[in-house]
């Protein structure tokens, strides 16, 4: 009978968090045949099967989720009795995993992820963009990164410092023959890009002036569930766009976009990392935590 390894327990969790071999063999660093070769290994060495496999899906047997049930657990223990060693090391290593919405994972990518490669070479970052909002813990991420007011309770949060602002644009050409919206109920008549939610559902823009409070279900030719594709199509004069400030603040300074409502769109919570409290943090995640406190305080100009 074959010893079976820290790997081989890692490999199951992964699978079954992940739900295809596909995305599973990608957060291990391997392909997807060397990891059904594995798990065939390890269900040969264990006499049971663990997964239901068809073309399409993958699902936990009976002995699959008696074995999660027991082995979870125990390989949290394992890696808290890691992370705990790591804790004492001087020089940050191995690997920090970080989920954000593709907004926020462009506005720290910068100053403080690729700031942070460069100050310890050791490093790895391995960062996921998403729409939805997941349990970072159950998904095996280090870190999040979203909104103040969608940060989950119970999780420490550090607050990225700069606040957060949408913007309503649009090409100049596209006015051109259109007169430009004075309050959010003139966008009914206007051509926009709708915005679709991860969940299907479609985004109502929002505003607020004043203590009142507008939400428009506006109108358009084109629904797009990504902000870039929604800016190529603004670009080009299909309609109205909102978007995050920052992912048209230098179209507007360069006056390829110009914005409108800016009055009704007041600023916003800003960004915050959050991660699960834990008593003991790699050295990599200490330093990870001191470069984003520096980086907020550059935002807000403290010291």
């Amino acid at each position: 009978m074959e010893r079976t390894t820290l790997y081989d327990l890692e490999a199951v969790i992964a699978i079954a968090r992940r739900g295809t071999f596909r995305a599973a063999a990608v957060d291990l660093g391997m392909s997807s045949t060397a990891l059904s070769h594995a798990i065939g290994k390890l269900e040969a060495n264990l006499g049971v099967r663990l997964f239901h496999r068809t073309t399409r899906s993958v699902s936990l047997t009976d002995a699959g989720r008696l074995f999660l049930e027991h082995v979870g657990p125990a390989l949290d223990d394992v890696h808290g009795a890691l992370e705990t060693v790591r804790s004492q090391r001087e020089t940050p290593s191995g690997t920090l995993r970080i989920n954000a919405a593709a907004f926020a994972a462009r506005e720290i990518l910068s100053p403080l992820v690729l700031e942070f490669l460069r100050r310890y070479p050791e490093m790895n970052v391995d960062l996921v963009t998403e729409g939805r909002l997941v349990d970072i813990v159950a998904e095996g991420f280090d870190l999040g990164v979203r909104v103040a007011d969608l940060v989950p309770s119970g999780m420490i949060s550090l607050s990225l410092g700069r606040p957060q602002r949408y913007a309503v644009v649009g090409s100049p050409k596209y006015f051109e023959k259109r007169r430009k919206p004075r309050v959010p109920p003139d966008l009914l008549q206007h051509r926009c890009v709708r915005a679709r939610l991860p969940d299907g559902r479609l985004y109502r823009w929002r505003f607020e002036k004043a203590g009142e409070a507008v939400q428009i279900d506006v109108r358009g030719p084109i629904t797009l569930d990504e902000a870039s594709l929604a800016r190529a199509a603004v670009l080009d004069s299909i309609g109205l766009g909102y978007f995050m400030e920052q992912d048209v603040l230098a179209d507007i300074k360069a006056g390829r976009l110009v914005r409108v409502l800016a009055d009704w769109t007041p600023a916003l919570p800003g960004l915050c990392l959050y991660y699960p409290g834990r008593r003991n943090h790699s050295a990599g995640m200490k330093a990870f935590l001191a470069l984003a406190r520096e980086v907020a305080e550059r935002a807000t100009g403290s010291k």
